[in-house]
């Protein structure tokens, strides 16, 4: 009760200091509407700061591609090498030699912020060296248009070259959400039991702030507080990244009031907001949510080509029909396919044009892109 008071207080006291940058107890801050990628408020969000373990984004967004192409699967056992096992806290404290399977370092990564972990996902997924995957990152994160962002390691530990900013954080968030929905359930546990020991998620807002169903926190001596925060009204869905804040409550206020700003702007403030995922898990996995069933567009023929496989494309996933439905309307337009809309996890909708070569969807990819329209091959 009186840290939710605290945080409280210190929003009403942050009302008069978001907007005017220079005096606000915080270095960069955005928020953005993730349906539309429209962006609300902007403060400085185009300075280089450090990321500090919001760097683990890109790290779980590399594996869940891997898992989306096969290259792993969720009851995979990871071996932990001597290195990992040697990161600076905070850190499960695996000894080298022991196993994970992903789908507990992921929650590991994803609640606890684990840095021996981070390190074992990049070992496993790139040759075994963090360097090589800390190329990787960089380059993945250059194709989905992060134009400021370096990486040097899997974690986020301190590093003077690993920087990005405030826009970038907020990309590879959305891409996480529209390239896999199907993941982004993890995102939103507020505690996790593994060995016997419970670990809690350091995204309060998880807990507080109604519609919160992610993300991410961050904290290193130079990069201080940071948090990308996301949470849905009716069918607005909204991020906010913040940057650089003082300590754990102003991270949490400023996140709070920026939300708050942002569905005033789009006209949600007093919509329902929508309930977020389990509030607690052990090592057994989740059971997946029921699917229902959406109508939606039905696909002509998929390629100009007419080659057929089991590769497909996905333009965006959606918290709204109509979103997904203006979506199809720009790929019919731009690139003169139809995709179809289906039920994604979390209710959302993925836009998708399915039964691919392999090369046709990447041609059919590489021609979205050249238009500006996001999209991820799957199989």
């Amino acid at each position: 009760m009186m840290r939710a008071m605290r945080i409280a207080w210190l929003s009403l006291l942050l009302i008069g200091l978001v907007g005017a940058a220079h005096a606000a107890p915080y270095r960069a801050a955005l928020v953005a509407d993730m349906d539309t990628g429209r962006v609300l408020i902007s403060e400085n969000a185009g300075d280089l700061n450090y990321p500090a373990s919001l760097t683990k984004i890109m790290t779980l967004y590399l594996t869940f591609d891997a898992l989306e192409h096969g290259r792993l699967h969720l009851d995979d056992y990871l071996i932990v090498s001597n290195y990992a096992a040697a990161a600076s806290p905070v850190k499960l404290g695996l000894a080298a030699g022991s196993k994970i399977t992903v789908e507990d370092a992921i929650r590991a990564v994803a609640v606890v912020s684990a840095n021996d972990v981070a390190r074992v996902l990049a070992e496993n997924l790139k040759g075994g060296k963090e360097g090589n995957f800390a190329t990787l990152m960089t380059r993945v994160a250059t194709e989905i248009g992060l134009s400021q962002t370096n990486f040097e390691n899997s974690s986020g530990l301190p590093n003077d070259d690993h920087m990005s900013t405030a826009r970038d954080i907020a990309l590879l968030s959305m891409a996480v959400y529209k390239h896999f929905p199907q993941y982004w359930k993890y995102f939103g546990i507020k505690t996790w039991t593994y060995n016997g020991k419970t670990y809690t998620n350091g995204n309060r807002l998880l807990g507080t702030y109604p519609g919160c169903d992610g993300m991410k926190t961050g904290y290193t001596n130079k990069s201080k507080y940071s948090l990308v925060a996301t949470a849905r009204r009716g069918d607005k869905r909204l991020m906010s990244v913040v940057l650089g804040a003082e300590n754990k409550d102003v991270r949490a206020a400023v996140s709070t009031q920026m939300l708050n700003r942002g569905f005033e702007l789009v006209g949600a403030a007093d919509a329902a907001p929508t309930a977020g995922p389990t509030t607690a898990v052990s090592t057994a996995a989740p059971t997946p949510a029921p699917v229902q069933k959406t109508s939606a567009p039905k696909s002509s023929t998929p390629a100009a080509s007419g080659a057929t496989g089991n590769a497909g494309v996905q333009f965006g996933a959606f918290s709204s029909q109509a979103a997904a439905t203006e979506q199809v309307a720009r790929v019919i337009k731009f690139l003169g396919v139809t995709p179809v809309v289906e039920p994604a996890p979390n209710g959302m909708h993925r836009v998708r044009v399915k039964n691919l070569s392999d090369a046709a969807a990447g041609d059919l990819k590489k021609r979205a892109t050249a238009q500006g329209i996001d999209s991820f091959i799957f199989h």
